[in-house]
């Protein structure tokens, strides 16, 4: 994320994501407190919302959208942490030219799996002839990728409760893989925020799986304060 700046204003604050579990949110505000010397906190459309006395603040919202199945607890960190620990089941469809990941994760954990490598060719900078080769072959290779990931994402899903789906990596690659005919039972299956990852392997699908079932937390800095830890 970046802003400009104008003459005689300060640096706009930078911006971090985290992913926190149900269980190890209360240390995590805890720690967030003592680091920026106490918060408040507001609960409102956009999630909940620490703002600490130093100006930092962090927005922290559910894995799953709002759908009749509330949290519990005295106050909205601790509604916030028991919603986010309940057990659903969400299907992960992550894809890049250097490689893809299907999987169905519960919990944090990876109930069924299939990952793979498939190369798609950048951009190439020749002219003519040459460059239209060169683009018919890279949209050749991603038409393969993308069949082969939809294959494998409805083979994986397959028998699995899919109460949410979890796009990721590349935005172009994963929206075509789920719009695919391959995907068409899924169609109405409501998608969670988009992941950024990188190509994906085993350990990049292990941490998606546990991202994907954790509070998101967005972290601003004021401006012009040095970043600290939390």
């Amino acid at each position: 994320m970046s802003a400009r700046s104008t003459p005689g204003a300060g640096r706009p604050g930078s911006v971090r994501t985290a992913f926190v579990s149900g269980e190890r949110l209360a240390g995590w505000a805890d720690r967030f407190g003592a680091a920026h010397g106490g918060f408040r906190i507001s609960d409102d459309d956009d999630g909940v919302r620490l703002v600490a006395d130093d100006g930092t603040t962090a927005l922290l919202q559910a894995p799953w959208p709002p759908d009749g199945r509330p949290g519990r607890g005295a106050d909205p960190l601790e509604r916030l942490a028991s919603v986010t620990a309940q057990p659903r089941t969400a299907g992960l469809v992550l894809v890049r030219r250097g490689g893809y990941a299907a999987a169905v994760a519960r919990e944090g954990i990876l109930l069924a799996s299939k990952t793979g490598s498939r190369y798609v060719q950048s951009r190439s900078a020749a002219g003519g002839q040459s460059q239209q080769r060169f683009a018919r072959r890279r949209a050749n290779q991603a038409d393969e990728l993308v069949e082969k990931v939809a294959a494998h994402a409805a083979a994986v899903f397959g028998g699995q409760p899919i109460e949410y789906l979890a796009p990721g990596g590349d935005r172009t690659l994963a929206g075509l893989v789920m719009d695919h005919p391959a995907m068409r039972l899924y169609a109405s299956v409501p998608r969670l925020d988009f992941l950024d990852v990188p190509d994906p392997n085993g350990s990049v699908l292990r941490k998606a799986a546990a991202d994907v079932c954790a509070v998101r937390i967005q972290v601003t800095d004021p401006p012009d304060q040095p970043r600290r830890n939390s």
